[in-house]
């Protein structure tokens, strides 16, 4: 148990951010503790951006020695996106040695109670984002985000969703008191009379999958949800993505070791080449708990055959755009492009299916036809991306040949109103860059609907022409229902248009974004204020973040005494 000192000081430290946060998940306003702007760091132990680059060049090609029971070899193999070789050595680990370790430590954690567990993962969190511009280059040179947005993305965001997790984990918690007295009256006979306590027992171990694109921005929800409920965490990366939670893992235990606490409540799973732990993990009767984000395929599996567990699974869907008409076309344009572009379209978030009626829409500018409206978005796309410098700044680089694939593969399904062309990056000459392909797509025609009808993961997006706008509302209806959305979007000016999409999102359990004609995309989301997914359709079974992700990672149990 941490020293009554340490505790002490840990909950007066973080209990304003705590109680911050708590307003925040309340009124759903905007609030972040964690900037944004790089040049926010460099004072009161955080790192600037000279110190940052040179922390991640110093971990390059050295041995992350994390300290766990049960290490039996060292693996590694990261290639970053950009073409570097990372040179980076993990522990491998023996789980029949380290789950049983893990597992030693969560009774004095489960003791500890919620407000100094929430204060101890708040603590991760602030040395997580002194480090910010360290996690930037390792987020950038794991998932070939460009660097911007791997300092946005998977530092002060992530961060964000963090906190957002221990903040609804501590509500979930506190919801039944640690005691009560109990006193129900008799009659002329005495009453009777119970002393009653309550205490939040974690499931046991859980085990959090890491995603390529997103290892901490989708990671750090799961692992916190987790770690503030009581429970240790195994934490098994992308086999392309281990830096960013292999540091993660190596700041939890620095924590907890000095709150007092066993350090083996946060444990690193880094695999082999191919050697595929993720599923022998995900059936260990220790596994208790299992967050997941990546394909439709291996989280369906899990849900069918982690049965000891809780599973979370953000698989994929079809995200749907409906553009039926607007009073903003440039800024629509402008937008979509935007959307499109941002990461090279490797987000679970990013539109794929732009839904138009053949006849055209009414815009500010006058009538535009389905051609019209799928040539003008192709060169606001190539506006945006006609400088290299802003392109490379943009896109980031392709992840995994797989997404290369795919963009070239989709040319051959119908229409190229866009065509998807290579840049260089002066900086990394071995990074694969591309520009997005938008390929034209007639919803009339059953041939087509294989190829939008299903998730094409990348840069990649289909301008559908529709009879009508009823039956652009009919197909997203279906869409969401049978693929799942992370994202829904629509652009009209009609009302009836408006309500009936309003009530398709509110039937399929989907996230909506209305008009969106300015500096906020339909990809992107904001933590204590927007939900991720809504665990409400085939996409995924959970939100990131509410009750629902953080409750039943706990039980509550009960002691009654006689009075």
């Amino acid at each position: 148990m941490a020293a009554e000192s340490t505790a002490h000081e840990l909950i007066a430290k973080h209990r304003p951010t705590l109680d911050q946060a708590l307003e925040a998940i309340r009124t759903r306003a905007y609030w972040s503790p964690h900037p944004e702007h790089p040049k926010a760091y460099g004072e009161n132990g955080s790192l600037d951006a000279a110190a940052g680059k040179a922390a991640f060049d110093a971990v390059l090609n050295t041995r992350l020695d994390l300290g766990q029971p049960g290490t039996d070899d060292w693996v590694g193999g990261e290639v970053s996106p950009y073409g570097v070789e990372l040179g980076v050595t993990y522990p491998h680990a023996d789980v029949d040695v380290l789950l049983p370790a893990m597992k030693a430590g969560q009774g004095a954690w489960r003791d500890a109670g919620a407000e100094l567990r929430a204060a101890v993962c708040l603590e991760i969190l602030k040395r997580i984002s002194d480090r910010t511009h360290e996690f930037a280059h390792a987020v950038m040179h794991t998932s070939g985000q460009a660097f911007m947005m791997a300092l946005q993305a998977g530092g002060p965001h992530a961060q964000d969703r963090g906190l957002e997790a221990v903040a609804y984990a501590y509500v979930e918690q506190v919801r039944t008191p640690d005691t009560a007295e109990w006193t129900k009256p008799q009659g002329k006979r005495d009453p009777l009379a119970l002393t009653k306590q309550f205490t939040a027992v974690p499931r046991g171990i859980a085990l959090m999958i890491g995603c390529n694109t997103f290892p901490t921005w989708n990671g750090y929800p799961g692992l916190f949800a987790s770690l503030a409920t009581g429970n240790a965490v195994l934490v098994k990366p992308h086999p392309r993505a281990v830096l960013p939670l292999a540091l993660t893992v190596q700041i939890a235990r620095e924590v907890l070791t000095e709150a007092g606490f066993d350090p083996n409540l946060v444990a690193l799973a880094a695999e082999r080449p191919g050697e595929g732990i993720a599923k022998t993990l995900a059936t260990r009767p220790e596994i208790r708990i299992i967050d997941y984000t990546g394909s439709t395929a291996f989280g369906d599996w899990l849900e069918t055959n982690a049965r000891q567990a809780q599973v979370y699974t953000e698989k994929a869907g079809v995200n749907t755009v409906l553009v039926e008409s607007t009073d903003d076309y440039k800024g629509m344009l402008s937008n979509l492009a935007f959307s499109l572009s941002l990461y090279s379209g490797q987000m679970c978030t990013t539109p794929q299916n732009l839904l138009i009626p053949r006849d055209g829409i009414r815009t500010d500018d006058g009538t535009r036809t389905f051609d019209e409206v799928v040539a003008d978005l192709a060169r606001s796309v190539d506006g945006l991306l006609g400088d290299d410098a802003r392109a490379n700044a943009l896109l980031g680089a392709i992840v995994n040949p797989d997404v290369k694939a795919r963009l070239e593969a989709a040319a051959g399904l119908g229409e190229v109103a866009l065509a998807s062309r290579q840049i260089s990056n002066p900086d990394f000459p071995d990074a694969v860059v591309r520009t997005p392909v938008i390929v034209k797509l007639d919803g009339a025609k059953p041939d087509d609907e294989a190829a939008y009808m299903n998730e094409c993961f990348g840069p990649v997006s289909f301008a559908v022409a529709m009879d009508s706008a009823a039956d652009a509302v009919e197909l997203l209806r279906r869409t969401i229902r049978e693929k799942g959305a992370m994202t829904v979007g629509a652009y009209t000016t009609d009302t009836e248009v408006e309500s009936a999409v309003q009530e398709v999102c509110l039937e399929e359990a989907a996230q909506l974004s209305l008009n969106l004609t300015g500096g906020v995309y339909v990809n992107q989301t904001a933590a204590f204020s927007d939900f991720h997914g809504s665990g409400g359709n085939p996409a995924a079974n959970a939100a990131l973040t509410d009750g629902a992700f953080v409750a039943n990672r706990f039980r509550t149990v009960e002691v009654r005494r006689q009075a």
